[in-house]
């Protein structure tokens, strides 16, 4: 279905872009690479490996592609729905995680390693090592390339391209945040703050306000908000639920 689809794409893209030359904006695409480049960036984040299938899309998506009178293009927009969110913090052993993580990973722009303050190591992150890290139909140097310029064309600027990948690593780290019961009580605490750290700053934040709201949350009672206290596994489940 998924190469199915890039196949029709492209081919109404090819033929109803014949003498039209599309519409040109000099900070990214014509129309008709646009629609064609929406593809590498929804399969990057939306795609993975499963058991029968190295290329499958884990979201749907629903395609509309407009042409004016003269049967050129004239705009196309996508919707998406029901991602499976779940295989973010967890995959089985013959699955992988979605394709961004491994293709950030893959050092083809260590410039992002640096920024996201990561390793090349897919196993030094738990969200993302609990099944497959490799896939041999993929490569994923080649499919960073991809992505990159897929956001170019399609006209992400530079600080929108940063601040996405960043809160890939952000989500990275989060899976390595460790909390842990304090004596006597029923209440979650840091157990270090390195990955907790990490995460805060890629994403902008204080560090001890996302470990309080983690730890401490703060619940609407009627008209009024009030701190309740979580233990471990509410903490875990509240960070999975964030990622």
């Amino acid at each position: 279905k998924t190469v199915n689809t890039k196949r029709v794409i492209q081919y109404f893209a090819s033929i109803a872009a014949v003498g039209g030359g599309g519409k040109k904006d000099s900070s990214k695409g014509t129309l008709e690479d646009q629609i064609i480049q929406a593809n590498p960036a929804l399969e990057a984040f939306g795609n993975a490996k499963t058991v029968r299938n190295d290329n499958s899309s884990r979201f749907g998506k629903f395609i509309r592609i407009h042409f004016g009178t003269s049967g050129k293009l004239s705009s196309a927009d996508i919707e998406t729905y029901l991602l499976e969110k779940s295989r973010v913090t967890f995959q089985l052993k013959s699955e992988r995680n979605y394709h961004i993580f491994f293709q950030i990973l893959s050092n083809q722009k260590p410039e992002l390693l640096d920024m996201l303050l990561i390793t090349n190591n897919p196993y030094d992150y738990s969200y993302i090592s609990q099944g497959e890290v490799t896939v041999a139909s993929i490569n994923d140097s080649e499919e960073l390339m991809a992505t990159d310029n897929a956001f170019d064309v399609l006209g992400f600027t530079q600080e929108e391209k940063m601040g996405i990948y960043k809160l890939i690593g952000a989500i990275m780290h989060y899976g390595n945040m460790r909390f842990k019961q304090k004596q006597r009580e029923e209440q979650a605490e840091p157990d270090g703050t390195e990955a907790a750290d990490k995460s805060a700053y890629l994403m902008g934040l204080n560090s001890a306000d996302l470990i309080k709201g983690l730890c401490h949350p703060r619940v609407k009672v009627g008209n009024e908000y009030v701190t309740k206290g979580q233990g471990v596994d509410q903490v875990y489940y509240s960070l999975g639920a964030l990622a």
